[in-house]
């Protein structure tokens, strides 16, 4: 399997499995079937023949309702991703996530241009649609199909053959789909996945040194993982001493993981 070397601002090499074509095909075909569901759930309880005999000759209001009821399948992947911190039902399911190229979480903007490049991926065909369907010769039917069909596959192509596993949406948006197996390796790291909407707290924590987060944050995970008290409170005086920073938390555990990811703020803006 192809693999992601990330050097992190922390001068932390991460290896990531990058997802390959199957389990990313299986993922896409399972959101596919959730859709369907929806569809189909949703044509068994409206009845729409009703509906276009009660707006009979209103064509905007029939127009309106079908596209009301469309939308939620239109950007499934799209809302699904940004909720679901880079996964769909589909993804979750095979354990695979959306990530950067810098092993971070995306930013909005980049599950916008990937699910809007999904056009080009995965229906690259409705682009010349109108051009066939103008042609009236004998072999426009044929050609269509075939359109269809390449269309569909562009985007699986690009992920078999390009070095990451990247469709065209993934180049554009700088991102690349992981197998989750190795998130273990991200939390053994001293880094903190952060927000975009992420503030500081404490900004003395710049004088701590790599060594020095790696140091609490295994002493903090083993500490909570027992229950040991004693632990975290000596672990906070030692961090106050050290950087003289006035806490602002009631919470020992709470003041730790705070420093954990103020840290990794200021490190990762460097």
């Amino acid at each position: 399997m192809k693999t992601l070397q990330i050097k992190t601002a922390q001068n932390v090499n991460i290896s990531f499995t990058v997802a390959n074509a199957g389990q990313r095909l299986l993922a896409f075909l399972s959101d596919n079937v959730i859709k369907f569901a929806y569809l189909y759930f949703v044509m068994y309880v409206f009845d729409f023949q009703a509906i276009e005999k009660v707006f009979s000759g209103d064509n905007w209001t029939i127009q309106a309702i079908s596209i009301l009821v469309l939308l939620p399948v239109t950007f499934y992947t799209l809302y699904s991703e940004i909720l679901m911190d880079g996964q769909t039902l589909g993804k979750k399911l095979l354990k695979i996530k959306v990530i950067n190229e810098d092993g971070f979480k995306p930013a909005v903007t980049d599950y916008i241009i990937r699910w809007f490049l999904r056009i080009v991926d995965f229906n690259l065909f409705i682009l010349l649609a109108v051009y066939v369907y103008a042609d009236n010769s004998r072999n426009s039917e044929l050609l269509m199909v075939l359109l269809f069909i390449v269309g569909k596959l562009v985007g699986l192509l690009l992920i078999v053959f390009t070095d990451k596993n990247q469709r065209f949406g993934d180049i554009i948006a700088n991102t690349v789909v992981v197998y989750l197996k190795d998130e273990a390796k991200f939390s053994d790291t001293i880094l903190e996945d952060l927000t975009a909407t992420y503030k500081p707290t404490y900004p003395n924590v710049i004088q701590l040194s790599d060594n020095d987060i790696r140091i609490i944050k295994d002493t903090f995970k083993s500490a909570k993982k027992y229950n040991d008290y004693k632990t975290l409170i000596k672990l906070r005086t030692k961090i106050i001493e050290v950087t003289g920073i006035v806490s602002k938390h009631k919470s020992d555990s709470d003041f730790i993981a705070t420093v954990l990811k103020d840290y990794n703020f200021y490190t990762q803006k460097m």
